[in-house]
């Protein structure tokens, strides 16, 4: 007896999904090191830099949230990849927009379009949940995404910060150019284009669509991808005694079709399936979703704030600390005075750790404590670190402020690495079929942008009133409080079985697009016949102690 495949991951298509997504976390921490100089420049006082640093953030997120449930069901209509091009386009363009900004209300208006324009991060998770069903794969997939985050925050800051206002820092290139002393800004969101350039081309062809009604359908790119790549190509003897191997899915407590597309396979006779209607909202919206939806809002609340004031601290000039300025634990101000290409530098070493923990700490972490474990232990650094970070600039000298500040960013970006992987993996488990991933992962995005929007506006707000008041502690402590509020639920979170389906054979050798654009998997003997129905495991079914079955609560 033939011992059962064991799953292994799409490599290709998630290096695929990886490289379409690399230009988005790359062109937006760019803007980090530069942006508390970008707002003085539109003539914003010192003492306001925060605020509107926040606003300018925030209506990003807000405009986000706000199209991102419809975003997600334009998935789940037309598909996801061509909703993914849409989106890269949209941003790409606005990005450069964005860099030729003149004034705040310029600045603030583009980023709201921006927002606005693209769905991606809900549509993308979606896509990694389809092409991963299995649970024991879900803690290395679902780092990916998050990955490319941190990689892409090592190098968006590095040149984010290096390249803004060239014309200053490169007089001998870029010193007579009046375009860019016009828009001292514009030069990273430039470089950041050719970045999305790669991205959309990489997607168009070469990415294959996850929608389980859109996959068979005809995809010229992916044909022409195919044809372009054809010449490096090692040709592969025919093979003619290859198991058509394919998983089960227990979604409907019975096999799902084969990967063939109705075209290629109309000789089986069997009547094509209606297309199933859009989800309801008790579908999407059952308990244990909406807690996992109101966990993923407060993490992205605080996360997201802390990440946006930082700079505008590290920007925030020094101030000498005396009897008359300080009174401990709450009274005391000042910053790192950096310029922006230091924060740039200092945000790369930031990127660099998060990408070390994402790829060596997280997967093994996760399969070992459990996914709902480390999210708790996640929930609990973060208002620590929250607190502590203010406190950096009391040490006395430039190298005990440094170090300090390492630390905590350091921890920070363990809990944010650990803890973000975590919400996706809950949420996506949590769902009662794959059906309504598309809808549940707008909501997602919707839910979280606002959390997104919420936090920079607060705790922008909040630091600029608290320095005008000589204490720096104020932002902080607030994001502190929101943490510890964030961490309630999370403790009315349970961890569920990962929800299957077929999955399309991506990363078969053989596999091949027919000259009509079709997905087809390679020759061999038929399938053998699914297992009966009667013998598929209840939908979140856990071995329990002394080999009882432990049903997991309803996910509804």
């Amino acid at each position: 007896m033939a011992k059962p495949t064991q799953p292994k991951l799409p490599a290709k298509q998630l290096a695929i999904l990886a490289i379409a997504r690399f230009a988005e976390p790359l062109a937006l921490t760019s803007v980090f090191p530069y942006l508390p100089e970008m707002i003085r420049s539109f003539g914003v006082a010192q003492n306001d830099v925060a605020k509107w640093a926040g606003y300018t953030s925030a209506v990003f997120s807000l405009s986000q949230s706000v199209t991102a449930v419809a975003w997600g069901q334009a998935s789940d209509r037309v598909g996801r990849k061509p909703t993914i091009i849409v989106g890269l386009v949209s941003t790409m363009v606005l990005f450069v927009v964005w860099g030729m900004s003149s004034s705040l209300p310029m600045a603030i208006v583009v980023r709201a379009i921006m927002g606005s324009g693209n769905g991606n991060v809900g549509i993308i998770r979606t896509m990694v949940a389809e092409m991963v069903p299995e649970k024991e794969l879900q803690p290395r997939a679902f780092s990916i995404m998050p990955l490319i985050w941190s990689v892409g925050s090592i190098f968006g800051p590095a040149f984010g910060g290096f390249f803004a206002n060239p014309a200053r820092r490169f007089p001998s290139v870029f010193g007579d150019s009046w375009f860019f002393n016009a828009y001292p800004f514009a030069l990273p969101n430039l470089i950041a284009a050719v970045f999305f350039l790669v991205s959309v081309t990489t997607a168009i062809l070469f990415l294959k669509e996850t929608l389980e009604s859109k996959r068979h359908k005809p995809d010229w790119g992916l044909l022409l991808g195919q044809r372009l790549t054809r010449p490096f190509r090692r040709p592969r003897p025919p093979t003619y005694h290859r198991p058509n191997v394919r998983r089960t899915s227990f979604v409907d407590g019975e096999a799902t079709a084969p990967l063939v597309p109705t075209k290629l396979n109309s000789h089986s006779g069997d009547p094509e399936q209606p297309p199933a209607g859009a989800p309801s909202m008790k579908e999407v919206l059952t308990a244990q979703t909406s807690i996992n939806l109101l966990c993923y809002t407060f993490l992205a609340l605080h996360s997201v704030a802390y990440d946006q004031i930082l700079p505008v601290f590290l920007n925030y000039p020094v101030q000498a600390h005396t009897p008359d300025n300080t009174r401990l634990p709450f009274q005391f101000s000042g910053g790192f005075g950096l310029s922006s290409d230091r924060i740039g530098t200092i945000f790369t070493f930031y990127g660099i750790t998060c990408g070390v923990i994402q790829f060596f700490v997280f997967p093994p972490l996760c399969n070992h404590f459990g996914v709902l474990r480390c999210f708790r232990a996640c929930a609990i650094t973060f208002p620590v670190v929250y607190v502590l970070t203010p406190y950096v600039v009391l040490f006395e000298s430039g190298a005990g402020r440094y170090a300090a500040l390492m630390a905590v960013m350091l921890v920070k970006a363990f809990a944010v690495i650990v803890g973000f992987p975590c919400m996706t993996i809950l949420l996506t488990n949590s769902a009662s079929s794959l059906r309504i991933l598309g809808t549940l992962n707008g909501f997602a995005t919707m839910f979280s942008g606002f959390g997104r929007a919420f936090g920079p506006a607060a705790a922008g707000a909040a630091f600029s009133w608290g320095v005008a008041r000589g204490s720096v502690v104020v932002a902080y402590w607030f994001l502190a409080l929101t943490a510890v509020l964030g961490a309630v639920p999370i403790y009315m979170l349970f961890d569920y079985d990962a929800l299957t389906q077929t999955p399309d054979a991506t990363d078969d050798e053989d596999e091949n697009v027919s000259d009509e654009g079709y997905v087809s998997e390679g020759s061999g003997r038929p399938a053998p016949p699914p297992p009966p129905a009667e013998t598929a495991p209840l939908l979140g079914a856990k071995t329990g102690p002394a080999g009882y079955d432990a049903v997991s609560p309803s996910r509804s």
